[in-house]
């Protein structure tokens, strides 16, 4: 039996975690093509008054992109919630994933993101409002908890819950502790226990091994890969892969990788037009190449570049005189 948000049966229980600045409509589409089951949208401001900036255009842009399409948004009120969730399903937003898990110094300054999770009352009011305003499936996004002294999750998972929420996804983290330290899975095996909605576990996912021991951990649905996934779209093949059989996926051909990495690159060029798309583009390759040994001479040549052509044709031009190979030793944080 497949795994199932609302009307909508997942093609896999891997899934792509909502990243700002991540997570555009280039990297989902290609993530989905590569195995993931769900990809959400960056994170999308409540404040409607905010959506004819060009990067709300953007993040709002799903043209071409399959469905589920799933759009985060965050904030405070819950009103204004309400009303960003209405105006997005309108718009052809299939699912709507409550943001309570950035921890953003500029988010959480506004009692938005994971600061939430101080609020259980707010909390409440706001899921239950979210839930009210649309007739699509609405998820929630949230951390372990404030601190390591209020790890309430499994409270507000159980108020989610009631408020009508169908999906939940946690990361194994505090918002004091940021992206430091290990993910800590055992509050997310308390939630899953304490619930009867799907439960997907973040943080710290690299490969298929560590993704079955954390689902055999915590007994979870699924899992939501985000860091995992920058500079290795191809993850969510290779994690499927190993929870169906067992074993490690063949590891892809070097003239595959370079189809994958060629195709991101003009697709991030259509999307965000010449300049600002190289500009993209070059966090993507520095992940890309931050995964290769001796990768530091190219990566630093490639960011310099400020056109499309020259910085797509000396890329081509490196992985074709060569081999990509992944360096399965460097560990991502």
């Amino acid at each position: 039996m497949s795994l199932r948000i609302g009307p909508y049966a997942l093609s896999a229980n891997v899934v792509l975690a909502p990243m700002a600045g991540v997570t555009d409509r280039p990297f989902r589409m290609l993530c989905r093509r590569l195995g993931a089951g769900l990809a959400a949208s960056e994170m999308l401001t409540a404040q409607t008054r905010l959506w004819t900036s060009p990067k709300s255009q953007r993040r709002m842009d799903h043209a071409g992109e399959p469905g589920p399409r799933v759009v985060q948004i965050a904030g405070f009120d819950p009103q204004m919630m309400a009303d960003a969730a209405r105006l997005n399903v309108e718009a052809g937003a299939e699912i709507i994933d409550i943001n309570m898990g950035c921890p953003a110094k500029k988010v959480c300054n506004r009692l938005a993101g994971s600061a939430l999770m101080q609020d259980e009352d707010l909390v409440a009011r706001i899921l239950a409002a979210v839930v009210r305003a649309v007739p699509a499936p609405v998820t929630l996004k949230m951390r372990t908890g404030w601190d390591r002294d209020h790890r309430n999750a499994p409270h507000i998972a159980h108020i989610a819950e009631d408020s009508g929420i169908l999906a939940l996804a946690v990361h194994g983290r505090t918002r004091a502790d940021l992206y430091r330290g290990e993910a800590e899975h055992d509050t997310v095996a308390a939630i899953k226990s304490a619930v009867r909605i799907p439960v997907f576990a973040n943080g710290d996912i690299q490969d298929g091994a560590q993704a079955r021991d954390v689902l055999r951990r915590t007994g979870c649905d699924g899992v939501m890969i985000g860091r995992g996934a920058q500079g290795k779209p191809w993850i969510f093949d290779e994690v499927n892969f190993f929870l169906a059989n067992g074993r490690a996926a063949p590891a892809l051909a070097p003239e595959k990788v370079r189809d994958i990495m060629r195709a991101h690159l003009e697709d991030l060029y259509g999307f965000y037009g010449e300049e600002t798309g190289v500009r993209v583009a070059r966090k993507h390759l520095s992940w890309y190449l931050g995964r290769r040994p001796g990768h530091e001479t190219l990566r630093n040549r490639l960011v310099a570049i400020e056109t499309p052509r020259e910085q797509l044709t000396t890329l081509l031009e490196h992985l074709d005189a060569g081999v990509y190979r992944e360096d399965r030793t460097r560990s991502v944080a």
